[in-house]
C-alpha cells in the first residue's frame, strides 16, 4: 500500500500549503522522491530476501497486490484534476505553479512504472488500465515498445532503451525516446499487417493509448481553459524524462554475448543492474529487482527475487537518478563497477559507436585508478568473466 504514497503527493500540496503557509510544499513530489526516499534508503538499508518457491503460486494469485496497483489510478487522476484546478487559479504565483508542475511530473513518471507492471499482464483489464495510466504522460506507445521491443533486444546495441558505456544521460534520453517511438510504430504496423488489418483500425494499440491522452488533455483544456496547456505539456515531459532516466540506469553498459549463429545469448539476471534498497523497492513495486524481471518477465512484482548473479547498484533508484543527472559523477561511480562486472575486459561492454576505446589503457585499471574506493563501495578486483558463451537464445 505504501506504493500509493507517490501518487498521493498529487493530493497534498494545496492542503499542506494551507495548513502550514509554506509554499515549499508545492514541491512535495521531488522532495519525497529525491530527498526523503534516498535518506530512508540509506537509513533502513537493503532487504535481499526472496519469496520461497513453495509460496510462489499463492503469492502470485493473491489479488491484494493487484488492488494496490489498481488503486494507483484513481489517486493519480484525482491529483491531476486538483492540480489543474490550482494551476488555473490566478492567485497562484509562477514559482508555485512550477513546483506543482514538477510534483505532477514526478507522479506522471511513477505512473508509467505502474503501467509497466500492469502492461506485462495477460489479463485484458490490466492491460487496459496500463494504457489509462499512460494517458497523463502521453507515452502510450511505451507498452508496445517495452514488451515487444525492449524485452527482446535488451542489453544489445540495437535496443534504444539500453544505455551504452560512456553515454551521458542527456545524450541517452533523446536517443531512447526517439528510438522507442520509431520502434513502437514498426512493431505495431507489423502486428496489424500479420492480422490483415490496416493502421487505422480499432485494434491499433497505439491509437487506443494515444486517444486516451487526447481525451484526457482535451477534457482538462475544456474545463480549465487553454491556459492549462503549458502545465499539461511540462508535467508530461518531466514524467517521460524520469522514465527514460530509470531506463538509463537499469542496463547501463551491459551487453549480451552474440553467439556463433549470430543470435544473442538468452537474457539473464547479469544483464540488468539490481538494487535491494528496501524503501525504493516498496515505493516502486519492486522495480529495482529488474534482473529477475527481465529473466522472468511473467512474474508479478510481489514474486520478484533478489539475484546474487546480477550486478548491484550502490544506491537505490531514487539516488541513482540524481547521480545520472551529473555525468562525471555518474561515470566515476558506475564505470568501475561495470568494468569490474566484466573482469576489466572493455570489449564485453555495450559501447558507444565510433568511440576509440583503444585509447583507454588498460581499460579496467585506468578507470578505477581515478575513483576513490569510498565512491565504489568496494576494492576494485578482477572478477571472473560472467558471460556464458553457450546460453540459450
Amino acid at each position: 500500500m505504501l506504493s500509493t504514497v507517490a501518487p498521493g503527493c498529487a493530493l497534498l500540496p494545496a492542503l499542506l500549503v494551507d495548513l502550514t503557509g509554506l509554499a515549499l510544499f508545492w514541491w512535495i513530489g521531488p522532495i519525497v522522491v529525491f530527498v526523503l526516499i534516498p535518506i530512508l534508503d540509506v537509513t533502513l538499508g537493503c532487504d535481499g530476501s526472496s519469496p520461497r518457491d513453495e509460496d510462489y503460486e499463492a503469492l502470485s494469485n493473491d489479488r491484494y497486490y493487484r488492488w494496490c496497483t489498481f488503486l494507483f489510478l484513481p489517486i493519480q487522476f484525482t491529483g491531476l484534476a486538483i492540480a489543474g484546478y490550482m494551476w488555473a487559479r490566478p492567485e497562484l504565483q509562477l514559482i508555485d505553479k512550477l513546483g506543482l508542475t514538477v510534483t505532477m511530473g514526478v507522479v506522471s513518471g511513477i505512473g508509467i512504472n505502474a503501467a509497466h507492471e500492469l502492461g506485462h499482464r495477460a489479463e485484458h483489464l490490466e492491460r487496459r488500465l496500463a494504457q489509462i495510466a499512460l494517458a497523463q504522460s502521453g507515452y502510450g506507445h511505451f507498452i508496445v515498445e517495452h514488451n515487444r521491443g525492449h524485452h527482446v533486444r535488451v542489453a544489445t546495441p540495437g535496443d534504444p532503451a539500453s544505455a551504452r558505456f560512456g553515454e551521458s544521460l542527456w545524450t541517452f534520453i533523446p536517443r531512447s525516446a526517439g528510438g522507442g517511438f520509431r520502434s513502437a510504430l514498426t512493431l505495431e504496423r507489423e502486428r496489424l499487417s500479420r492480422k490483415g488489418k490496416k493502421w487505422l483500425s480499432r485494434d491499433n494499440q497505439l491509437l487506443q493509448a494515444w486517444s486516451m491522452s487526447v481525451a484526457l488533455f482535451g477534457s482538462m483544456i475544456l474545463v480549465f481553459g487553454p491556459g492549462i496547456i503549458p502545465f499539461l505539456v511540462l508535467q508530461a515531459v518531466i514524467g517521460i524524462g524520469l522514465l527514460e532516466t530509470v531506463n538509463y540506469l537499469e542496463h547501463y553498459g551491459l551487453l549480451r554475448t552474440r553467439r556463433p549463429d549470430g543470435r544473442y545469448e538468452r537474457c539473464s539476471p547479469r544483464h540488468s543492474w539490481n538494487s535491494d534498497r528496501l524503501v525504493t523497492n516498496v515505493f516502486l513495486l519492486h522495480l529495482q529487482r529488474h534482473s529477475d524481471h527481465h529473466a522472468n518477465p511473467g512474474r508479478r512484482y510481489q514474486t520478484l527475487r533478489s539475484s546474487q548473479e546480477a550486478p548491484q547498484l550502490p544506491f537505490g533508484y531514487a539516488t541513482m537518478v540524481l547521480l545520472a543527472a551529473v555525468p562525471p559523477l555518474w561515470r566515476a561511480v558506475m564505470d568501475p563497477r561495470l568494468l569490474d562486472h566484466y573482469g576489466g575486459d572493455i570489449t564485453l561492454v555495450n559501447r558507444k559507436p565510433r568511440r576509440r576505446f583503444c585509447r583507454i589503457r588498460p581499460a579496467h585499471t585506468a578507470a578505477t585508478a581515478r575513483v576513490s574506493p569510498a565512491l565504489t563501495g568496494r576494492r576494485p578486483t578482477r572478477a571472473r568473466n560472467p558471460i556464458s558463451q553457450d546460453a540459450g537464445g
